[in-house]
């Protein structure tokens, strides 16, 4: 079982996406997705996300807010529970980014881009509700089935 946390930091009705385009045998090669990593031990979501964020782009976000928890059963070689977050609070400059390339994405653009079907989908709901749990479950890089609980 893998911990990991992923963020969508909004400034401006722009959203910070990283084009995943430089790291060898990427699962997620080629698409656009948030920020975030894998839970260290003895590390917080919060810590987390907050790490991963800065290790990344060089933001130092505030006040991340837990938007939803997602499921990928059996992705990859791994069962995966994501915390994902959204952050408007932030300080930093962006610097390079060894997975990809960060880019200010106009929001009303952000579906346009190749992203993964469940990513696709997730995105829609951060705008819709406040907090939700979706599972997602996978054949290989095809969204075969997903479930969604709503938490108004």
């Amino acid at each position: 079982m893998k911990l990991g946390t992923l963020c969508y930091i909004e400034k401006d009705g722009r959203t910070l996406m990283l084009h995943r385009v430089k790291k060898e045998n990427d699962i997620h090669e080629g698409n656009w997705i948030g920020l975030g990593g894998k839970i260290e031990n003895g590390e917080s979501p919060e810590e987390c996300v907050i790490r991963e964020v800065k290790e990344e782009s060089g933001l130092t976000i505030k006040n991340p807010d837990l938007r939803g928890i997602l499921t990928f059963p059996e992705f990859g070689k791994d069962n995966w529970y994501v915390f994902l977050y959204t952050a408007t609070e932030f300080n930093g400059d962006l610097i390079e980014c060894n997975e990809g390339n960060l880019e200010w994405i106009d929001n009303e653009d952000l579906l346009n881009l190749k992203m993964s079907e469940g990513d696709n989908l997730f995105l829609k709901w951060l705008k819709k509700y406040k907090m939700f749990s979706a599972k997602f479950i996978y054949d290989g890089k095809k969204l075969i089935d997903y479930d969604l609980v709503v938490n108004y």
